[in-house]
């Protein structure tokens, strides 16, 4: 049985239509008042159309069939005598499917009927068709971005990249477009994670140029170096703050932003001994406030091999923590010097822990084999540097600085290698 809700408004009588409505096997669910509480008679009722008896609508009754349309759709009918053309145009517009001009004779009740609900169905295949045209649409520009994106990654033509989609696709079981938007998203994470990851290296490569500086070695060279890690964060932060959602990752942004505006005022001034534990007090507080956004991200992205990426980018800040440390240790004494040399420790411990994890992982390409088995290469040289440098003093005191320093931004270079190896890896972007 067809069920129906009726609503009313001015000088309707509700019996005369419940009876015919009844009459012609209608089950009438409930009768409303006003037209202003059909939205939630609807929604609470759920009957297969609505019908209403209005002999002079207004915009209020075009307003609330609008919001049934979006809110909860079904066939409306409206009895009215208002038979202005301007007004069939808004009642059509506004979800309405038999405008009935001069009341209704109880024998078309059952046709007018049959009329609304043949026209709401076709109103609704009329909608899917498009909803499924409009997926297909997006779909398709998804999956000509995900092609871009691999062709990037892989340096493959349009064909081998679709390929690889199509393949992915069947192996998954899910829709091309599916595919494309996780290599989408994998792709916008994967960049996010590196360029956050990036702030926690450039926190500490900061404070050992400065720290370098202060030692008197190549004041001029390691100025530049130091300038240039500023510009990083600066550049880092902005594009972070452009493609990050405000609301997600908003208040861990600002926090790297805030604190960086601190450290940064404070680098401009000539290195001083008595400015050492602030400086390295306010680049500690933004490694961690760059950790917390990284891991958030990497959290977000759901993907598995952004770990990889994230370990990648945490190498590269151990790099230069390590090398920061033992810079502390030649310049501070006492109870400094010995949270730097436990620091120091931690962090070495820290860097052999990951190269082990990125050694063993399954999923590689030639490519990153040879950038880690350079890496570990370039670790023992690190370490060679930092042993160096703490040997008493003497006539190339400065010469071996500058050998930890050239061994730390050596090695450095091979992490921003391997991270940026991972992030255009097809495993990466894949998932």
């Amino acid at each position: 049985m067809t069920s129906a809700l009726v609503f009313l408004e001015g000088s309707a009588r509700p019996q005369p239509l419940v009876n015919d409505l009844e009459a012609c096997g209608v089950q009438v669910l409930a009768v409303l008042d006003a037209g202003s509480k059909l939205v939630q008679g609807v929604v609470r009722h759920a009957p297969d159309l609505v019908i209403g008896e209005v002999p002079q609508p207004g915009d209020a009754l075009f307003e609330t069939t609008q919001t049934l349309a979006s809110v909860a759709p079904c066939p409306v009918i409206v009895f009215t005598h208002d038979g202005d053309a301007a007004h069939i145009e808004r009642a059509v517009a506004s979800g309405i499917h038999a405008w009935v001009v001069n009341g209704y004779g109880a024998q078309r009740l059952r046709p007018l009927i049959q009329l609304a609900l043949a026209r709401f169905k076709r109103e609704q295949a009329l909608l899917d068709e498009l909803k499924d045209v409009t997926t297909r649409f997006e779909e398709r520009k998804a999956v000509e971005r995900a092609k871009g994106i691999l062709m990037s990654a892989r340096q493959v033509s349009d064909d081998a990249a679709f390929e690889i989609l199509r393949t992915a696709s069947m192996h998954s079981n899910q829709r091309l477009g599916q595919v494309a938007q996780h290599i989408i998203q994998s792709a916008h994470f994967a960049e996010g994670v590196n360029r956050a990851g990036q702030l926690r290296m450039l926190s500490q490569r900061l404070v050992k140029h400065w720290l370098l500086r202060l030692a008197g070695v190549q004041a001029a060279r390691h100025l530049t170096l130091q300038t240039e890690s500023a510009q990083r964060i600066d550049a880092n932060l902005a594009l972070l703050g452009k493609n990050l959602s405000q609301p997600t990752f908003g208040d861990l942004l600002d926090r790297v932003v805030a604190t960086w505006k601190v450290l940064k005022k404070a680098l401009k001034a000539e290195p001083a001994q008595d400015q050492v534990g602030p400086i390295n007090a306010l680049a500690e507080q933004l490694l961690q406030d760059a950790e917390r956004l990284t891991a958030s991200l990497e959290s977000a992205g759901s993907v598995s091999p952004l770990r990889m990426l994230n370990m990648a980018g945490r190498q590269r800040m151990l790099s230069q923590r390590f090398a920061k440390l033992a810079l502390l240790g030649l310049l501070e004494r006492g109870d400094p010097l010995l949270q730097h040399q436990a620091a120091m420790e931690a962090a070495r411990q820290a860097f052999e822990q990951g190269l082990a994890y990125l050694n063993g992982l399954p999923l590689s390409t030639p490519e990153i084999r040879r950038t880690l088995e350079d890496a570990t290469q370039g670790w023992q040289a690190l370490l060679a540097g930092a042993d160096h440098v703490h040997r008493p003093a003497g006539r190339d005191r400065l010469l071996r600085l500058e050998g930890l320093a050239t061994a730390s931004e050596s090695l450095l270079d091979l992490f921003e290698q391997l991270s940026a190896q991972y992030e255009r890896s097809m495993q990466m972007l894949m998932g």
